[in-house]
């Protein structure tokens, strides 16, 4: 977990596109990471 006010480390994740998206590619902005589950899954 990290503190508050501390640099995320690099990170890379796959985008619902199947494209790498990399934290880097954000440099000086704001980044919100939402997590859902696929469509007609169960919960």
């Amino acid at each position: 977990m990290l503190e508050q006010g501390v640099q995320a480390p690099g990170f890379e994740v796959k985008a619902h596109d199947g494209s790498t998206v990399r934290l880097t590619d954000f440099a000086d902005k704001w980044v919100v990471l939402w997590f859902y589950p696929k469509a007609d899954t169960p919960g």
